[in-house]
């Protein structure tokens, strides 16, 4: 054999060695490994509550861990915010979207873009919205607290999860409905402040279902909820329409993961979640947190978010939250 020969089929196999190792890794299927998912609330919360069990569940039919990793901060935006700026978008990090995304653009200049930055995978719930003070309140209704507040205006204070987040704003739009000025203490999520109400640190809370066991345990009075109709697990709360303000809420939300997937890694995701949002065990999970499922495919979820862009741009507006 020749030199020039000999020479080329060096090469030649050299080459072919090192491209296996690329053909052998573009030829995995997905998923090969673990995959994150962001919650974007502290641990303890209704949504971490959410997502593990969810998380365990899909992560079956998948046939990998799915680990979450609690990242709190910016009224939720913070964790979804950094995947869409950071992560790969390979399917192996994801995360819960909030309402907030869709409104904190709104009130503050952001380096994200709320729709385009973003792949849409799954709608999945919403939230029942209340309104809990301890059970040793002074307010045993919540037209006594608003008639406090009256009397004192911005010396009655409230806490929720965070600026911007539905359980703020909420609130915001009864007291402009009611005319009172009320002090708005933001925490991190419900774990933070649930411990602030218990320790006396602030008046009320206004948050999703993760009151609950507090609620049951007599340890705090809920007031109020925002669902369009009475929940069934608390009947005899009134909704904020049974008291006259014409305001219903159940926040829905979703999974994301950042612009660019791959739509078959897309399909692949959804489709276990979705396999999850039927499963016997979840369907529990979301009779004890007293929501109910809000599924949308990838495409329908992200047009919802489109139009809810657009529409609470006025409400921000209206709300006086606007950025200057």
């Amino acid at each position: 054999m020749s030199d020039s020969i000999t020479r080329r089929f060096v090469l030649t196999f050299c080459a072919g060695v090192f491209l296996l190792p690329l053909v052998n890794v573009q030829a995995q299927p997905f998923p090969s490994k673990p995959i994150t998912l962001v919650v974007p609330w502290p641990a303890g919360g209704s949504t971490d509550r959410h997502f593990r069990t969810l998380g365990e569940i899909a992560g079956k039919h998948l046939g990998q861990t799915i680990v979450i990793e609690n990242k709190p901060g910016a009224g939720g935006t913070l964790g979804p915010s950094t995947v869409a700026l950071t992560a790969r978008p390979d399917g192996y990090t994801i995360a819960q979207y909030p309402l907030g995304m869709l409104r904190y653009p709104h009130m503050q200049k952001v380096n994200w873009d709320a729709i385009n930055d973003f792949t849409f995978i799954i709608g999945i719930s919403g939230y029942t919205f209340g309104f809990v003070v301890r059970d040793d309140s002074p307010y045993k209704t919540f037209n006594e607290y608003i008639e406090a507040a009256r009397k004192q205006p911005g010396k009655i204070n409230y806490g929720s999860t965070g600026v911007g987040t539905s359980p703020h704003l909420l609130i915001e739009e009864l007291a402009a409905a009611a005319k009172v000025e009320l002090n708005h203490v933001p925490y991190k999520g419900n774990a933070d402040l649930m411990q602030a109400l218990i320790g006396g640190h602030v008046m009320a809370g206004s948050d999703a279902t993760g009151w609950d066991k507090f609620v049951d345990a007599g340890q705090m009075r809920l007031l109020l909820t925002f669902g369009d109709e009475r929940t069934q697990r608390w009947p005899n709360v009134p909704t904020a329409k049974d008291l006259g303000y014409n305001v219903v809420s159940t926040s829905p939300y979703g999974l994301i993961g950042p612009k660019g997937m791959d739509p078959a890694v897309v399909k692949t995701l959804h489709d276990a979640f979705k396999k999850a949002l039927d499963d016997p065990k979840h369907v529990e999970l979301m009779r004890q947190l007293n929501q109910t499922i809000w599924y949308r495919s990838g495409d329908d979820y992200r047009k919802w978010a489109a139009e809810t862009l657009v529409k609470d741009k006025a409400l921000i507006e209206r709300l006086g939250l606007a950025a200057k």
